[in-house]
């Protein structure tokens, strides 16, 4: 969504203006056309050389160029940009904007911006929590500007604490998130992920090489795009990073069957992306079964069907998408699958294409749809995939 956009980065005097550099290059990475206005301190903690050879412009500070005279226009710049991002912004800056003090170019460049502008404050923990500081960032949230919180870290002074300055891949998700269409504002999705484990004893377990990795770029893509994201997850090493997630974590099928049944009746829909065990153990030790005998016996017992049961309790509004991975005669188990589960359309992928499926980053999938209609992409991320499975449920469903 970054792609193309042209954004003015605003750099005032903090230690945390170090950091620009690394903001500097994840914009031009995106794609972004970056101009810099900095603040004679900000000239202190890092050099314009720097930021100018990163951002391939002249780095803009004073009113005039002090060599040939030229004049530079706040105005052209506030008009020049689809973005003015303010990253560090420190006290004295946000009190500055506030109140409509006009000392440097950087503020007047703000005071004169028609774009959205995004203020990423950086200052010691006690400054941030001062009173006169909250009151003016929620002013400054009042004029319509986007506040990028600071983080909980190790600040320059020593202490430890709220007001080190996001870091730079956050920004950047920040500024996507923001620009990112919301066609399903208003949405509720749930989302199903990562594997199940169902237990055989206290330290064993029957499960699959899952990682959650699918599941979870999904539920980002849908927050992006506006849902309210319910993700109801195995056991997984995976963050949710997008607040409006709300993770719900299970082991087994049972308890991912009972979660999702108490959930989807409210939602607009749900995509079924976990990899749920098909079978679980009839009965489970107490304790950790000993290496006695030469051969061990598990008998198992099919695991409730979550997703033909929520096929069964589908209203006409809702959606439902489910996934297959297969290993052999995929087309035909994948449409076997999404007839039986009801599902409006099946993502299909293979373990015999290379770097798809559990574990990896990228992802090789078919989406099939209920009508007949087939689309076929190419191996790509992980969070690409989740935008064109996104993009299908928007373009077909809602």
């Amino acid at each position: 969504m970054l792609q193309g956009k042209k954004i003015i980065l605003g750099v005032t005097g903090s230690i945390a203006a170090y950091k620009a550099a690394h903001l500097i290059r994840l914009l031009v990475k995106e794609g972004m056309e970056v101009k810099v206005v900095m603040t004679p301190l900000a000239k202190e903690f890092i050099t314009p050389l720097t930021l100018a050879t990163l951002s391939k412009n002249p780095i803009l500070v004073d009113f005039f160029n002090p060599e040939n005279g030229d004049w530079n226009s706040h105005v052209d710049l506030g008009m020049w940009a689809d973005a003015y991002l303010i990253a560090p912004a420190t006290a004295n800056t946000i009190g500055k904007m506030v109140n409509g003090v006009a000392d440097n170019l950087l503020l007047t460049t703000y005071l004169s911006a028609k774009c959205p502008v995004f203020v990423a404050p950086a200052m010691d923990l006690d400054m941030f929590a001062h009173p006169s500081t909250k009151h003016n960032l929620d002013i400054l949230r009042s004029y319509g500007n986007q506040i990028i919180e600071p983080a909980i870290g190790q600040l320059a002074s020593g202490l430890e604490g709220k007001g080190r300055m996001e870091e730079p891949e956050n920004i950047i998700q920040f500024l996507d998130d923001y620009f990112t269409p919301k066609l399903m504002s208003g949405k509720k999705v749930l989302i199903t992920a990562g594997p199940t484990y169902e237990k055989i004893d206290p330290v064993r377990f029957v499960g699959n090489y899952s990682s959650g990795k699918m599941g979870f770029a999904l539920a980002e893509a849908c927050a992006k795009q506006g849902a309210e994201v319910t993700l109801i997850t195995g056991p997984v090493n995976m963050r949710a990073k997008h607040p409006a997630i709300n993770r719900i974590n299970v082991e087994s099928a049972e308890e991912m069957y009972k979660a999702v049944l108490l959930k989807f009746d409210k939602m607009d829909g749900a995509i079924l992306c976990a990899a749920v065990a098909d079978f679980t153990p009839v009965s489970q030790s107490e304790y950790k079964l000993k290496r006695e005998y030469d051969n061990l016996v598990v008998e198992l017992k099919p695991t409730l069907d979550i997703a033909a049961e929520v096929g069964k309790i589908k209203r006409h509004e809702q959606f439902l998408v489910g996934f297959a991975l297969e290993t052999n005669n995929e087309e035909a188990n994948a449409k076997s699958k999404m007839e039986r589960k009801n599902f409006d359309f099946i993502v299909l992928n293979s373990l015999q294409d290379p770097n798809s499926g559990f574990g990896f980053d990228t992802n090789k999938v078919s989406i099939i749809h209920r009508s007949g209609l087939q689309r076929e992409y190419e191996l790509k991320s992980k969070l690409e995939v989740a935008d064109d499975i996104i993009n299908e449920i928007n373009t077909l469903i809602f």
